[in-house]
């Protein structure tokens, strides 16, 4: 992964849940983080078709380990106008140093 290649700007966030003085809940989105991820979108190359038996993830986005924040699909994921739910999450390589997240995108209809 290079620098070149990460260029959408991503905020991982969380969803916090509110009450108003009637009792009414409202959620929102709490941004945690805001970095430069690499996006890919679900298409039939070979890697994608490995991943679509087990997964219904749309999107893949990789970007560099975030100092103190321990990514999860608790999180979600906001790129642009389309939110996203993390269905997984995995260290590349093992070494530490990038995250690759698997996310559903969240429609309006469900």
């Amino acid at each position: 992964m290079s620098f070149g290649r990460m260029n959408t700007l991503i905020s991982i966030a969380r969803e916090v849940v509110t009450k108003d003085m009637e009792g009414f809940a409202t959620k929102t989105d709490e941004v945690i983080a805001s970095v430069f991820a690499y996006r890919e979108g679900r298409h039939g190359s070979q890697k994608w078709v490995n991943r679509a038996v087990f997964s219904e993830a749309t999107d893949l986005f990789q970007f560099r380990v975030i100092t103190g924040l321990t990514v999860s699909p608790a999180h979600v994921i906001v790129c642009g106008e389309d939110r996203f739910e993390i269905t997984s999450v995995e260290d590349v390589k093992g070494r530490g140093m990038y995250i690759e997240a698997l996310a559903k995108k969240v429609t309006p209809d469900g």
